[in-house]
């Protein structure tokens, strides 16, 4: 089960990283840079640890798909960018896809 755990926190680092690449302007500002270097280091160190036991194409469709979900999400909230009927159609098909592939798929070890 710490698998599971291990990419939650690789999700978890890589959207950090990603939301704080904007406010980093280019690695200009130290503070979001050092946010940025420090989530993807923690994303990628528990990637490789859940890949211990999760296959790596399942892992990282999930880590993928829901970091892009997750990132797309919080750069609505936060830098308030606009998200059209496509964009929330494309990210339902995305989680729905990771449901998919946990729900019925034999590659994913529960």
């Amino acid at each position: 089960m710490n698998h599971w755990i291990f990419l939650a926190i690789a999700i978890i680092g890589e959207v950090v990283a990603t939301s704080a690449l904007k406010a980093s302007d280019g690695f200009t500002k130290l503070v979001p840079s050092i946010v940025v270097a420090a989530g993807y280091m923690t994303a990628f160190y528990f990637l490789s640890m859940a890949l211990r036991s999760i296959p790596v194409g399942v892992a990282y469709a999930i880590w993928a798909g829901l970091g892009v979900v997750l990132v797309t999400v919080f750069s609505w909230v936060y830098y308030g960018q606009k998200l059209d009927a496509a964009a929330a159609a494309g990210m339902a098909l995305i989680v729905a896809g990771v449901v998919v592939m946990n729900l019925f798929s034999k590659t994913v070890s529960h």
